[in-house]
């Protein structure tokens, strides 16, 4: 499976998962699935909402060997 999610795309869902998740715990609620989704998403650098539209954030690493053109 190949990653749609660009670093700092990544780091941002971890720290607002965590975030969501700490605030979720102390009230006690549901919330914190959320937060357990996105710190999933943040880890793993795939996001489902975005393969299924087809966006992504994360560079294209078309550098193959060979495929490259000499100037």
């Amino acid at each position: 499976m190949q990653k749609n999610l660009a670093n700092w795309d990544r780091l941002l869902r971890i720290v607002i998962g965590t975030a969501i998740i700490v605030v979720a715990l102390y009230y006690q609620s549901w919330w914190a699935l959320l937060g357990l989704a996105l710190v999933l998403n943040g880890v793993t650098g795939r996001c489902g909402g975005y393969a299924l539209f087809g966006f992504s954030t994360a560079k294209a690493c078309d550098t193959k060997a060979g495929s490259e053109k000499p100037d």
